[in-house]
């Protein structure tokens, strides 16, 4: 069984910053919004990063490592709060520079010591039942999780449009991962009998991530070394296979401002282990 987590939490927060004249936010809100770390967005007075953890401890994965910018400290402090309240191992790895998804999983690749991990990011708070299924697998195989683009939009707080923005996935009958696209133009191209798999950032890594990371050239728009390239890349090497888990729950969003409210909403009357 997995027992590793890696939390991608260094994201700048962008569009978290980004002031919109139709939302008001309390005065926690907007200190948290300006700082640019959306795991620590408090929600009903506890922040973001609580809910990920119980979910993942929830999971049985009790060693977590949060990648983070080198300044954060903030996030070192909430990790070492969680890990006295919750008795989980929660401790922080460092990514130098915002150079892209791939390379934050490699900021990771100590933690990781040569076994298998689940990764998410720190922004999304996925079902405990998929984050289960990645943890309970045990062979040598990675897996992607494939959320199903109608049950995203109706069990979700995401808007269609947020989600065209997903990577679309192509699956084999034998479920094994064929295709995987960040952004696609057209995603109904990669739709199976009339259902369209997407993927969250929500995987269950083999060591050969890692080389298949350093693998991949930037992204010639974003400049950014995205993790969607690497799994590809593990999907051309053909070993270890990358397989599907399916999904059709749905998964809370904390990408911008206008997502606190429905965030609050959807955690409302959940109680926290720690």
């Amino acid at each position: 069984m997995t027992r590793k987590a890696v939390v991608m939490a260094r994201g700048l927060g962008t569009r978290m910053q980004r002031e919109t004249g139709d939302v008001e936010l309390s005065e926690e809100h907007l200190r948290a919004a300006r700082a640019g770390h959306k795991a620590l967005m408090p929600l009903l007075g506890r922040p973001m990063l609580d809910y990920v953890v119980d979910s993942l401890l929830q999971a049985g994965l009790d060693h977590v490592c949060l990648v983070i910018a080198p300044d954060a400290e903030p996030l070192r402090e909430a990790a070492r709060r969680i890990s006295a309240a919750s008795g989980a191992r929660v401790e922080c790895a460092v990514q130098q520079e915002p150079r892209g998804t791939a390379d934050a999983v490699l900021a990771a690749e100590e933690f990781a010591a040569g076994d298998t991990f689940v990764l998410s990011n720190g922004d999304n708070l996925y079902p405990v039942s998929a984050l289960r299924a990645l943890a309970e697998i045990e062979d040598g195989d990675c897996r992607a999780v494939a959320f199903d683009r109608d049950a995203l939009l109706a069990h979700s707080n995401i808007a269609p449009d947020r989600i065209r923005a997903f990577a679309a996935m192509s699956v084999g009958e034998d479920g094994r991962l064929e295709g995987i696209v960040e952004k696609p133009p057209d995603p109904e191209r990669y739709a199976r009998d009339g259902r369209l798999w997407v993927n969250m950032n929500l995987y269950r890594f083999a060591p050969a991530v890692f080389g298949a990371c350093r693998a991949i050239d930037p992204d010639p728009v974003r400049n950014e070394l995205e993790l969607t390239a690497a799994v590809a890349e593990l999907v051309r090497r053909g070993r270890p296979a990358v397989r599907v888990v399916y999904s059709t729950e749905g998964v809370l969003d904390l990408t911008s401002r206008s997502d606190i409210t429905a965030a609050e909403q959807a955690l409302a009357g959940r109680r926290l282990s720690f």
